[in-house]
């Protein structure tokens, strides 16, 4: 029994995954609909209806919990899921609807009016008889909806000798069943009518449109064929998009524009999926000083044009929330919905939706889209840089930016502009402002770690290049920038900073650094502080050696000891508290080998977890970073007696690197670093013979090893070191 069971559970597990395999995006969406409604029955789906319409969807996840679709709230309905029904007195929708021809199964799926049309137009035989067809039934909504502007339409369709019926519903007929799950994206269908086609657009949040039509019921199958209720008459579909461009009056002003790119042109009139926004005439006209200069440059014509159009199809119905899509000119654009309206960008310019074609759809829009690649450089700047623009255009930059050259703007945000800075004297303002303007168009591509940036106040900027941002001076970029036609802007979170002093000129000036600065000159590195270079140093002010150089003589008198504290407080590249990946532990190589852990957190960083109370101060060959405490290798015993300060030493000569070496038939590590052989020369024999001995042995307990075998060895006489 076990064994039929498991089988059985396996059989079941492999059905249930195939299923769900050869389910389509509107099977799943239905599905989903289904488990939301299990509790008022079986066989029970939860459908959303927009309030105030007669629009219902099998709702996304997102619609669901949200309770809205395109903005509108939305009242949550149960009826049976498609093909099935409910009995009289039973709970739910126990019942499968009866399987009947396509005709019948048209009084099912309550598309009478189509029905109608199908006994006036003779199609009663051909909808009963043999054979497997598809039919896309527009609901009675959707004829009303069709005949509701123009009546004479209605009677021109009935009463032309049931012709133009007869071929009107052919458009909605193919010959052979297609299922949901067989109407893939992008397909072509022939209609029953000429050939003509049936454009399939089957979408990730289960909307299947035929020509731009949405299935509203679907699968609802007959002993001949399928039937799915749409929302809107097909009408048939003979044109390109080029056509459409070429022949409508309101589109004329596009047209003209087209045909300066002859690419383009071909590409519009040849098979494909594409949507074209298409600004009118009035749109045009309403943006004829910035179009002028634009349509004089092929390349500018080129990307203003891909800029309105998608290399997909989306039609209307299945834009139930805002999404980005890839335009062919490279940049992205919102379409998202407000109730019926479809906005672009977030705007409301869609004037008339769906104009189908065999290579797309058309949406006529009121406005022209502009890419940020058309633009010049000062209209890059947005709504969070507006203070910068403002101050650029009072100040006489702007003129200074004509169109023949390239520029790039390097924008601080409103938030940067506090009123001490506004406060500040309009000339020392212009200044700092012109090093925020480049020479050069530079894009966020172009820029590379060490670079050089010539500003219009003639002053060089570096730049530096971190894992998760790039930083010009002291000032790192937030997302956010944009190309141009003839230039690129970049935001800023900061004002930047031209400096000109070198580090020892910023620690001399100010005179809380001369502790520093003495042990600098003591240990002859205080050119490392004047030469050209590029250099992060943790400079500690004369409260850190408190205590510290009158207790430890040796330190002092050891000019190599020195050199390694005073090292570890250097690093090679400038670092930034911006350029810093906040919340992680950052690791610095310093000059003296070992490394510096440095935290960004909450607005201030954190070295060995010591506090840098003042930072990025920038000198001509590097950056300060000020702190009030002593940094040592964090191999190092910090103390005040001389014998742990003798320990450190002995420590950083030897300790770093080790190699195995064989002595006598036995294993044992030996210290090995760039020191290591001058420091065994300048041991006596005998030291050398206890200090082995000793650090085989400080292998378990090392630090109080090593000190037990250093006593003692100063027990045997003075310990001397060359």
């Amino acid at each position: 029994r076990m064994k039929i069971l498991f089988a059985a559970s396996l059989l079941l597990l492999a059905l249930s995954h195939l299923s769900q395999v050869d389910a389509s995006a509107y099977d799943k969406i239905v599905s989903h609909s289904r488990i939301r409604a299990k509790k008022q029955g079986i066989n029970m789906c939860a459908i959303q209806e927009i309030i105030g319409t007669k629009k219902k969807y099998f709702s996304t996840c997102r619609n669901w919990y949200m309770g809205s679709i395109c903005g509108k709230k939305a009242l949550v309905l149960y009826e049976c899921c498609p093909g099935y029904m409910q009995l009289e007195g039973m709970r739910g929708c126990p019942a499968a609807v009866p399987i009947d021809t396509i005709y019948g199964t048209l009084g099912v799926v309550k598309a009478d009016i189509t029905k109608q049309y199908v006994d006036m137009s003779k199609l009663t035989e051909q909808t009963q008889g043999a054979g497997s067809y598809t039919m896309f039934a527009p609901s009675d909504e959707a004829w009303e909806q069709k005949f509701s502007c123009v009546p004479t339409k209605r009677t021109e369709l009935l009463n032309n000798e049931n012709t133009l019926l007869y071929d009107a519903l052919h458009c909605h007929m193919v010959s052979k069943r297609f299922l949901t799950k067989d109407l893939k994206n992008d397909m072509t269908l022939e209609s029953m009518h000429s050939k003509l086609g049936l454009y399939i657009n089957h979408y990730s949040n289960g909307i299947i449109t035929v020509n731009c039509a949405r299935i509203i019921h679907g699968n609802q199958v007959a002993t001949n064929g399928v039937v799915h209720v749409i929302d809107r008459v097909i009408a048939p579909v003979k044109n390109t998009i080029r056509d459409v461009i070429g022949t409508n009056e309101e589109l004329s002003s596009l047209n003209r524009a087209v045909k300066k790119e002859s690419s383009l042109l071909g590409k519009l009139g040849q098979p494909g999926q594409y949507t074209l926004f298409a600004p009118t005439n009035k749109a045009f006209e309403k943006h004829k000083e910035g179009l002028k200069r634009i349509l004089q440059d092929k390349t500018l014509v080129q990307a203003f044009l891909k800029y309105h159009l998608l290399s997909s199809v989306q039609c209307s119905e299945a834009i139930l929330a805002g999404s980005r899509y890839e335009t062919l000119e490279g940049s992205s654009i919102e379409i998202g919905c407000d109730g019926d309206s479809l906005t672009v960008n977030g705007i409301k310019m869609v004037l008339k939706k769906d104009i189908v074609t065999s290579n797309g759809v058309i949406h006529l829009i009121d406005q022209v889209l502009m890419p940020d690649s058309v633009k010049q450089v000062t209209e890059l700047v947005g709504e969070s840089q507006s203070t910068f623009g403002h101050q650029v255009t009072k100040l006489g930059l702007a003129a200074a930016m004509g169109p023949g050259a390239q520029y790039t703007l390097l924008a601080p945000l409103n938030t940067v502009f506090t009123d001490k800075v506004m406060s500040m004297d309009q000339h020392l303002l212009k200044i700092i402002l012109k090093n925020h303007i480049l020479k050069l168009k530079v894009t966020l591509s172009d820029l590379y770690n060490g670079q050089l940036l010539e500003t219009l106040g003639g002053k060089f900027l570096r730049v530096f290049v971190y894992r998760t941002t790039v930083c010009i001076e002291n000032a790192c970029m937030v997302r956010g920038s944009k190309e141009g036609s003839n230039g690129a802007l970049h935001l800023m979170k900061s004002l930047i900073s031209t400096p000109s002093n070198s580090m020892y000129e910023l620690l001399q000036k100010n005179g809380s650094f001369t502790v520093f600065l003495s042990l600098m000159e003591i240990a002859g590195l205080t050119e490392l502080l004047k030469q050209e270079g590029a250099y992060t140093i943790f400079a500690p002010m004369d409260d850190a050696f408190d205590g510290v150089t009158d207790s430890c003589p040796l330190c002092l008198g050891d000019i190599n000891a020195l050199r390694i504290i005073l090292l570890y407080h250097f690093s090679n590249g400038i670092f930034i508290s911006g350029g810093l990946e906040g919340s992680v532990t950052n690791l610095l190589e310093t000059m003296q080998g070992s490394n510096l852990q440095m935290l960004s957190v909450n607005n201030s960083i954190l070295v060995n977890s010591v506090n840098v109370p003042n930072k990025d101060l920038m000198a001509s060959n590097g950056v300060i970073h000020v702190i009030k405490t002593l940094l040592y290798p964090g191999d190092l015993p910090v103390g005040r007696e001389d014998l742990l300060y003798l320990l450190q030493k002995f420590i950083k000569y030897m300790q770093i690197k080790v190699r195995s070496t064989s002595v006598h038939g036995t294993h044992y590590s030996t210290p090995r670093n760039y020191r290591s052989r001058e420091v065994n020369a300048a041991l006596q024999p005998s030291t050398r013979f206890i200090f082995r001995s000793c650090f085989l042995f400080s292998c378990s307990t090392p630090l109080f090893a090593l000190s037990v075998c250093l006593w003692i060895q100063l027990q045997r006489g003075p310990l001397h070191l060359h």
